[in-house]
């Protein structure tokens, strides 16, 4: 576990996101003609959706699991790797290195779940879209490990930022159906970031804080910049201050990799 200042972490941030875009695309069009057939209407055609147990929500709900699934394989030997990488240079086992595994969790997925609504208990699908479960002490989907604390929550921040660890609170469960945020959020667009920042200056800005870098290509250095996204900080401090999360550790980036 995090157990003192100083310590390294590795912080894993992947899902499917190839998979997961076109599972969500495939099912849009099938859910738009779903709601007209059901008399369903929404604001935004992000928020389509469908009956659950329809014929619509049931394709959807699998391709999503089947999605989440990948994912998970994905982090897993990713997992895997990272251990092995630090074995060959520190010539141990990561067992010896003591490279456990804190928690895993999946963002932007939906779960099915029991929450007060009305003053009445309900069976409800909660799908989380730039949000990740914050579920409080004693809560029965909660480890064991983090009974008296709360559900763990990862916030990754950008290259250049800082990465938090919060807990889950009942006044989440109340106000949030047990959510909080899931990172700081984009500023700008990938395309604008690519159009507006120079690579160069951004590596540059990297070195300066001490932080080593290594990327697959440079345009994800452009994409994935501070300057691209919402001070993490600031949106953390907003869900503490809000009561849905409380902060409990704060990573500082040493070394990253974008692939």
């Amino acid at each position: 576990g995090i157990e003192w200042e100083g310590q390294v972490c590795v912080l894993l941030h992947s899902g499917s996101r190839g998979l997961g875009h076109q599972v969500a695309t495939d099912a849009l069009v099938a859910m738009e003609k779903a709601m007209a057939r059901d008399g369903i209407a929404t604001n935004d055609r992000q928020l389509a959706c469908a009956r659950i147990h329809s014929d619509e929500g049931k394709h959807y709900l699998a391709a999503m699991a089947a999605a989440a699934n990948y994912a998970w394989v994905n982090r897993s030997s990713m997992t895997f790797l990272c251990r092995q990488a630090f074995a060959r240079q520190f010539n141990c086992t990561p067992d010896e290195l003591e490279m456990s595994v804190v928690y895993d969790v999946s963002h932007n997925i939906a779960k099915v779940e029991e929450h007060m609504v009305d003053g009445a208990p309900r069976t409800l699908l909660v799908h989380r879209k730039g949000a990740t479960r914050a579920l409080p002490p004693h809560h029965p989907l909660v480890p064991v490990d983090y009974t008296f604390c709360g559900q763990p929550i990862l916030i990754g921040g950008t290259m250049g930022t800082c990465s938090y660890v919060l807990t889950g609170t009942t006044a989440a469960m109340a106000e949030t159906f047990g959510s909080t945020c899931h990172g700081a959020g984009r500023a700008q667009s990938r395309a604008r970031s690519r159009r507006c920042l120079n690579h160069e200056q951004v590596l540059e800005a990297l070195r300066s804080k001490g932080i080593a870098i290594r990327l697959a290509s440079p345009k994800l250095v452009m994409e994935e910049s501070p300057e691209s996204y919402k001070d993490v900080s600031q949106v953390v401090e907003t869900c503490q201050e809000a009561g849905i999360s409380n902060k409990c550790v704060k990573l500082r980036p040493i070394a990253v990799i974008k692939g």
